[in-house]
Formats: structure tokens, sequence, C-alpha cells
């Protein structure tokens, strides 16, 4: 028998935008084929499952092709639906490689949830992998700001982060879903954060996330988080939080915040608003 699934929008813009994740609350894991079976079904780029384990939860993530090890806008998505249905609070979360909490607080139809993230590291690039990156999407030099170069950034998974000089470039993003999810697979990256920033504490996203068989998510806490991560490493002037605008571009505008502790490779705040969907 196929469990309920809760369908929810994190990061949602008030009652618009977000981005929908199944959440299911089952009373032990299902199996690993099952979890798979049913995210395929649901269709959603994620969808979490949750069974109690000791103090808290255990969690995984399911896109409609494969797990991932973290996910944010299933987390937020997630800790919604505990807040709906055990109540205000903070609530532990075991996933495959770390443990990490999320927090619900419910305002009428709407539920403003924020997780803590893994911890967080970056990298530089290597030259070879960020040319095809760029000939993916069909850059040139020209088309990137030097004021926040391209990195490896990871909280929970690997994100590759490439910032645009121009708000009309980000807008015509568009690159092959075949190509990007080989490219992807070969370099064991999560998702590609492409970036324009409008302020040193506002910046605007698209997300590709080909490996999960979907051409763009339009919002995704990981990657804010591993991007905060990679700000702190740089010494960035983030003045402690950010703001980031994600599906903006695809119609579904989503709005992340994320608090930047002062440790270097702590775990991020990442918060937002969800709602249900239908």
């Amino acid at each position: 028998m196929t469990p309920n699934v809760d369908r929810i929008a994190a990061f949602s813009d008030g009652t618009l935008g977000g981005n929908p994740a199944g959440v299911v609350i089952a009373d032990q894991m299902p199996a690993e084929d099952e979890m798979q079976r049913i995210a395929a079904e649901v269709g959603y780029s994620e969808t979490a499952f949750a069974a109690p384990q000791g103090d808290g939860w255990r969690v995984r993530y399911f896109a409609p092709v494969g797990e991932v090890a973290f996910c944010g806008h299933a987390t937020i998505a997630l800790g919604a639906t505990l807040a709906g249905r055990f109540g205000d609070g903070t609530y532990a979360l075991h996933l495959n490689d770390a443990g990490i909490s999320v927090e619900g607080l419910r305002h009428g139809d709407q539920v403003q949830a924020a997780l803590i993230s893994p911890p967080t590291r970056s990298s530089a690039v290597d030259a070879e992998v960020l040319e095809a990156a760029m000939a993916l999407f069909g850059l040139d030099d020209t088309d990137l700001d030097p004021t926040l170069p391209p990195a490896v950034a990871n909280a929970g998974n690997d994100h590759l982060v490439l910032t645009l000089r121009n708000r009309s470039r980000l807008a015509t993003m568009d690159y092959d879903l075949n190509r990007g999810a080989a490219y992807m697979r070969l370099n064991g990256f999560t998702t590609i954060n492409l970036l324009w920033v409008e302020t040193p504490q506002r910046f605007h996203s698209r997300n590709a996330f080909a490996i999960g068989g979907v051409l763009e998510d339009p919002a995704t806490g990981a990657a804010a988080a591993a991007l905060a991560g990679y700000l702190r490493d740089l010494g960035w002037p983030h003045g402690g939080n950010i703001d980031i605008v994600q599906g903006e571009d695809m119609g579904a505008r989503s709005l992340l915040r994320v608090e930047i502790g002062t440790t270097p490779g702590d775990g991020v705040r990442v918060s937002g608003s969800a709602r249900q969907i239908g």
C-alpha cells in the first residue's frame, strides 16, 4: 500500500511560487525500491521520507531518478509537515551522512520553517571542469562576474557556482538536459548554481538539476547553504545573512534566507515559508 504523500511548496513567496516537494511520514522507513517508485510517481524534484529514530527522525531524499544525500527544500517541506502533525518545534534529523535539524512554526495556512545545514566547505574549480560547464551553458569569460569566482561549494552535496555579470544573461539560461546530466554525474555535482549579484546581500539564482531529471529547480536550499558557506570562506561582505530570489524566470518566484555564522565550516541556517499544495 502506497503511504500518504503530503505535497508542500517550500520557500514560497507568500501564497505563490516555491519548490514542490513530496513528504512521506512512515512508522518505519520503506524499502529503497519503494521510495524510488513513490518519488518517480510523485514526480517532484525531491520527495523526503521520514520515520522515527531515537530522539528524532531518520530521513532519506529521492529524486525521480535516484537518491540524493541532502535536499534543502524537501527538508523545509518536511519541517512544515512535522509542525502540522506534531506541533511547532525543532526536530532532529538523521541523514545518510550527517545529523541536522529543522524547525517549523505555524502561521495560519502557512508554516515558517528553518533548517541547520550540514557542515560547509568550498574549493576552486578545475580548469577543464569549468571549461566544460561554460560550454554547456554557452558562456564565455566575458559573461562571468570576477568579484565572485567560480567554485565548488558543499553543504551536504557538491554544487558548482557560476556568477554572471548581467541579470539579462541569467534570464536566458538554457542547456541540454541529457548533456547536463552526464556532465554532473561525471563531476559529482548535485546542482549547478548560476547567480547574479544584485547587492552583496541579495542574489538571484537559477539552479540546474539535470542529474535529478529536472532542467531547473525553483528553490534549492542545499545550494543556498553551500553558497553561504562559500561566501564565508571567501570573506564576502554578507553581513551575517543573504537573501536569494530563485525561480522567477520560470514563473515560480521563491524566497530563501540564509543566516551565516562566523565559524568556518559550520552549518548555516536556511529559512523560508512553506504552503500546502492542493
